[in-house]
């Protein structure tokens, strides 16, 4: 059983699975995260680190060697990234949102 799962607006999730040829019910674009002040795509982790530098983040040091993490003295929050930019992915990319809203947004490719 694979799939894409689906998050409506009333909290509810379900299960949307993939049809035959392997094509999903749901799109599965190519997904970018664009920082909302400049229009620009996060391309790189020097350049994300720059942004949420800005926003009052730091590096997390001393957590797994595989991650690439950021936290704020602010919160309890914490952002952690895979380590190799190419693994990069929605998942990532919405953590990045909920946790600096409006400041940054997914978009299709």
């Amino acid at each position: 059983m694979s799939g894409v799962w689906v998050f409506k607006n009333n909290g509810v999730i379900h299960l949307m699975e993939k049809q035959g040829g392997g094509s999903s019910t749901c799109s599965s674009r190519k997904k970018v995260l664009v920082h909302l002040a400049t229009g620009e795509v996060v391309s790189s982790y020097s350049y994300l680190e720059s942004l949420l530098t800005g926003l009052g983040w730091e590096r997390y040091y001393g957590g797994d060697p595989e991650l690439y993490q950021f936290h704020k003295y602010s919160s309890i929050d914490l952002i952690s990234l895979p380590r190799d930019f190419s693994k990069f992915n929605s998942v990532y990319m919405y953590d990045i949102v909920v946790k600096n809203p409006n400041v940054f947004n997914v978009r299709d490719v």
